[in-house]
Parts: C-alpha cells; sequence; structure tokens
C-alpha cells in the first residue's frame, strides 16, 4: 500500500483526539448510515448456509476510490477494480461476495469477475463501469456463477437504508462478529456521515490482509482530495494493524463519497474542511481496523504495541510492528508472561538504530524494564495486567519524540485448528 498519515479520533486506547474535539459523533447504520446509500446481504448458495452475497448501492453518482492489495498475487477482482478505477471516477455500487476468493483462477476468474458486474450493472439500471467487484474466501476456486447471479436480483429487491448489518454480515468468512461503524460530524454547519463496514480474522498483516473494507459518506470530496485522505487514513488504520503476518490477495479498501449531504464539496486536501473530513474517515477506519485486531482468529487477547521516544514517526512504527508481528512476544501474552525478554528483542531485529541499554517497557500500566536493564517488577502485579482481555506493551526508545501505535492479538492454539482445517 501507499500511504501517509493524519491525525485521527477514537476514545480508545491510544488513538489521538479528533482534530476538532466534540465534533465527531458516532451513529448507528454502518454504511448505510449516510444519505443515498443502501445495502443487504443475502444468502445465494456459495456457502452452505449464511449470507454470502453483499450489495452497496449510492441513489447517486459517488466519487469512488481504493487501496489495494500489494501482494503479487491478486484475485481477479483486484484486476477488475484496477480497470474500473482507470477508467471511471463515479461508482453506484459494489457487490462482495463471501466464501470463494476468485483468486489463482486465471481467464475463467477474469470473465465470472467481469459476469457479476456486467449482471449487478444490468439488475440495478447502471452503467457497467459503475460497478465494483470483491471476493474473499478460498483461494484456486472457481466461482459458483450460477449462484452468485441468482443472488444478485436478490439482493437488489432487498435494497434498504437499513441494511447496513446484514451487509456487514454477507462478507464475513472466519470473523465472530459484523464489523461496521459510523460517524457524524459538521462541515460549514451541514451534517455530514461517514459510515463503513470491514471483514478480516486472519491472514492479516501490517500492509493491508485479508481484509476488506468499504466506506461510504454523503460528503463531497473532489476525487483526488478523497484519494489524498484514504492514503493518510490507510496508514493509521489498516496499515497498523497484524494478526499473523500473512498477506492475502484480495485485500481491498474502497470510499465512495455521493455528496448527498449537501455540504460545500472538499475541494483541497488542507484546510478546516480537509481536516475535519479526513478524521472522520480515519475514525471509522481505525474502529473497523481495531475491531479486525480483536477479532484475530483464535484470538482471547487484543494487544496494542505502543513505541514512544522514537527518532520519528517512521523508526517507532517499524518497531512497533516488528513487536506486533512477533509470534513469541504473541505466544507470551496469550499465556500471561511477562517476558520482556521476547519484546527487547523483537526491537532489536526490527532494524532501527537504537541503544539497548536504554529502553523502558511497561506492561499496561505496570513498569517492566528500566533504563540499564533494571528489573524489579512485582511478578503478581504484571500476571493482573496479563491477564486482561485488552493489554497495552508500551516501549520507550529514549531517543527522540516519534511514536506510533500498531494492534494486534494473541496467538493461541485455536488458531492453529482454523487454520489447519481452513479448506475442509
Amino acid at each position: 500500500m501507499n500511504q501517509p498519515m493524519t491525525g485521527g479520533g477514537d476514545t480508545e486506547l491510544g488513538v489521538q483526539k479528533p482534530l476538532h474535539d466534540g465534533v465527531i459523533t458516532e451513529v448507528a447504520g454502518g454504511v448505510t448510515a449516510p444519505k443515498g446509500f443502501r445495502a443487504t446481504g443475502v444468502h445465494c448458495g456459495i456457502k452452505a448456509v449464511k449470507k454470502d452475497l453483499a450489495l452497496i448501492f449510492s441513489d447517486a453518482p459517488a466519487i469512488g476510490s481504493a487501496v489495494l492489495t500489494t501482494n503479487k498475487v491478486q484475485a481477479a477482482p483486484i484486476l477488475v477494480v484496477k480497470e474500473q478505477l482507470a477508467h471511471s471516477r463515479a461508482f453506484r455500487a459494489i457487490v462482495v461476495n463471501s466464501g470463494n476468493a476468485n483468486a489463482c483462477t486465471g481467464n475463467r476468474g477474469m470473465h465470472d469477475a467481469w459476469e457479476t458486474v456486467e449482471a449487478t450493472a444490468s439488475t440495478l439500471g447502471v452503467g457497467r463501469g459503475e460497478v465494483l467487484p470483491s471476493s474473499t474466501g478460498v483461494i484456486g476456486e472457481y466461482l459458483p456463477l450460477k449462484a452468485l447471479l441468482s443472488g444478485i436480483p436478490l439482493a437488489a429487491e432487498q435494497l434498504s437504508a437499513e441494511g447496513g448489518r446484514a451487509a456487514a454480515e454477507a462478507i464475513m468468512t472466519t470473523d465472530t462478529f459484523a464489523k461496521e461503524c459510523a460517524v457524524t460530524f459538521f462541515l460549514d454547519g451541514v451534517r455530514v456521515t461517514v459510515g463503513g463496514m470491514a471483514k478480516g480474522s486472519g491472514m492479516i498483516a501490517p500492509n493491508m490482509a485479508t481484509m476488506l473494507s468499504f466506506i461510504t459518506t454523503d460528503a463531497a470530496v473532489e476525487p483526488d482530495v478523497l484519494h489524498h485522505a484514504l492514503l493518510r487514513s490507510t496508514q493509521r488504520s489498516f496499515n497498523r494493524i497484524t494478526v499473523d503476518g500473512d498477506m492475502s490477495t484480495n485485500d481491498m479498501v474502497v470510499v465512495l463519497a455521493n455528496g448527498r449531504s449537501g455540504a460545500p464539496p472538499v475541494r483541497t486536501n488542507s484546510g478546516k474542511a480537509y481536516n475535519d473530513f479526513s478524521s472522520a474517515l480515519e475514525r471509522v477506519m481505525v474502529k473497523l481496523a481495531k475491531m479486525i485486531a480483536r477479532d484475530g482468529e483464535g484470538a482471547t487477547k487484543f494487544l496494542e504495541i505502543e513505541v514512544t521516544g522514537a527518532r520519528d514517526e517512521k523508526e517507532a512504527l517499524t518497531a512497533a510492528r516488528s513487536v506486533a508481528n512477533s509470534n513469541l512476544v504473541k505466544t507470551a501474552m496469550h499465556g500471561g508472561d511477562a517476558n520482556w525478554g521476547r519484546v527487547l528483542a523483537a526491537v532489536g531485529y526490527s532494524g532501527i538504530d537504537f541503544d539497548p541499554s536504554q529502553v523502558e517497557i511497561s506492561f499496561g500500566n505496570v513498569p517492566i524494564l528500566g533504563r540499564n536493564y533494571a528489573l524489579g517488577f512485582s511478578e503478581e502485579a504484571a500476571r493482573e495486567v496479563l491477564q486482561r482481555p485488552e493489554i497495552r506493551i508500551t516501549i520507550n526508545l529514549n531517543r527522540g519524540e516519534g511514536e506510533a501505535m500498531c494492534w494486534t492479538c494473541d496467538l493461541s492454539k485455536e488458531y492453529v485448528t482454523i487454520n489447519a482445517h481452513y479448506r475442509t
């Protein structure tokens, strides 16, 4: 992913406050919270029983932007979305199937992806170039196209302004809960809403993951400005989570902005209007990203890795990612073992330049390691912190003002069980 950064707004652990305190408020509705969006999720037969087809529709043409997987192996819908974005900036619909990734399926996979686009466009009465497809599930199997195509008219009939939750449920694979979020704020006195949904549980790595996210907003935003905001927010959200360090073939974040709020357009990537919009966008994306980390396959604990005292943010992020990706750290957290050595070692092989003797490490509010390798923490206090469902690991490098955050989860035996039999 290509992506820089912006300030965010979430009151949970480690996320910055909104740029304008009190402006951003969470609301219900997910992707259908913004004006002019409808959605649904139905069962079409790709999965045995559960919902497996989601449809998002904008009543008006919406400016679209996307951030896609950097994996060299890319699923057919990723390639189709690239082509669609190369020829258009305005879209009306997103169609998503779960249960089958349509990846590594060659010419037939491309045909099936385009057939899905054509069928969706025809059913909704919109142009072929106004539809973005997405898939998630098992790699290397052909789409059951007949089932998928039969589900599109059913989904179109059920489109609703209350259908956000059903759509979020339909994109789940090994997820244990539907992931959706929406916020509202004001631009020049006009209420604007940003909503989103995501899926992801395993095969999650910092440069995206086997995750999909779809964001809607009734703000009016210039195409290049929207893309700029999406890239910045992706860096602060989905590119800062990891479950197992694996990157998927289908990763996709798409945002649609239809302007139905009536607020003045956001025309530049600076100034109050842009800051307010990007803060709201980032808040939704960070919330969804943290939901994915919390729902890591087999996870029992949510972990927040905070690095402070780095030379700059880039250095802090490099160190935080290294710790977040460490299987030894994540298994120690699962077992409640205050093994600070694993944390320090992960910083050590991250590639940054630092003085190990100056590092301080805390688990929650319990100081574990001091400068010059000073110890003296209470095992009992550390054990109490490490039994909590949410744990913050703070690493102070004591060499500058840079800081960064990553989110992950513990690694359990259940993770092995889930992935040992994913196809079966």
